[in-house]
């Protein structure tokens, strides 16, 4: 009886323990989903009774009006498409070389000592002052800004991967010596595996700096894009049509980021 009395009590509190874990996972959703809808509505009130010149900040329900419209005129499907395809192409230019030469630093103490000084001399630099550079060397076509992305993307990335290797936990690697791994399994089987979650940590870093640097990028020497978008519109004083092209960038970033997250969540699970 008194076994039984006990099972019962656990069971109460791993029950009382479980409600209040779904209260606080619900309350967390409540402020997450709160915070930006307080913000709108603070920011429309604002607008609409004039305490902020309406002028430079228009209201909410007009910038997203002036994105429907913009939608279905199909002018903003062009700006998107163009963005998209710059994006993506200079974001998986920079990652992948990143990933393999990041591997490699973290690996072999040769590839180390070549390459980090060349890394750290030239992570520094802004990438927008490179940008005359790969002018001169890409010309003024679509590669020059799909190789400003990658070059913005790589640093983070191979840095953040050869982190990654070198801070795996030493009892593998020496387990692997061992038992005679050889190079291609000790790449797949315990560099790629055990720098992964420092490595996603750089390529979310640098999908954010790939948002950043296709802004500036358009704004500087293209005729489309979002980029070009806000810049245009900025200097003929269409502010609304200016805050489309703000919400596309900060909606792209939002969206990138909850899929990063997603893979985070499927290849490191223990993270």
């Amino acid at each position: 009886m008194e076994e039984k009395h006990v099972n019962k009590s656990a069971l109460l509190v791993e029950k009382e323990d479980w409600k209040k874990r779904q209260r606080n996972n619900r309350l967390k959703k409540i402020l997450t989903i709160s915070s930006p809808i307080f913000v709108l509505l603070l920011w429309e009130i604002l607008s609409r009774t004039a305490i902020i010149d309406p002028r430079f900040f228009p209201p909410p329900t007009v910038i997203l009006s002036t994105l429907y419209d913009m939608a279905a005129s199909g002018e903003l499907l062009e700006h998107v498409k163009i963005s998209l395809y710059r994006i993506l192409g200079g974001f998986l230019l920079g990652v992948i070389p990143a990933i393999a030469l990041g591997l490699l630093i973290g690996m072999y103490s040769p590839f180390r000592h070549f390459f980090q000084p060349l890394i750290m001399a030239l992570m520094p630099i802004p990438t927008l002052a490179m940008l005359p550079i790969i002018i001169i060397i890409f010309g003024i076509g679509e590669f020059s800004k799909i190789a400003t992305i990658a070059i913005s993307v790589f640093f983070p990335v191979v840095i953040n991967t050869a982190a990654g290797v070198m801070n795996i936990d030493k009892i593998y690697t020496d387990v692997a010596r061992n038992y005679g791994a050889s190079p291609r399994n000790f790449f797949f089987k315990i560099a790629l595996p055990g720098s992964l979650p420092v490595m996603l940590e750089g390529i979310q870093m640098g999908q954010a700096i790939a948002l950043l640097t296709i802004v500036a990028a358009e704004m500087l020497g293209a005729n489309s894009g979002i980029g070009y978008l806000i810049w245009m519109n900025y200097k003929a004083f269409l502010l609304p049509q200016m805050y489309v092209g703000l919400v596309l960038i900060s909606f792209f970033g939002y969206l990138f980021s909850l899929v990063i997250r997603g893979l985070q969540s499927k290849l490191v699970p223990w993270k």
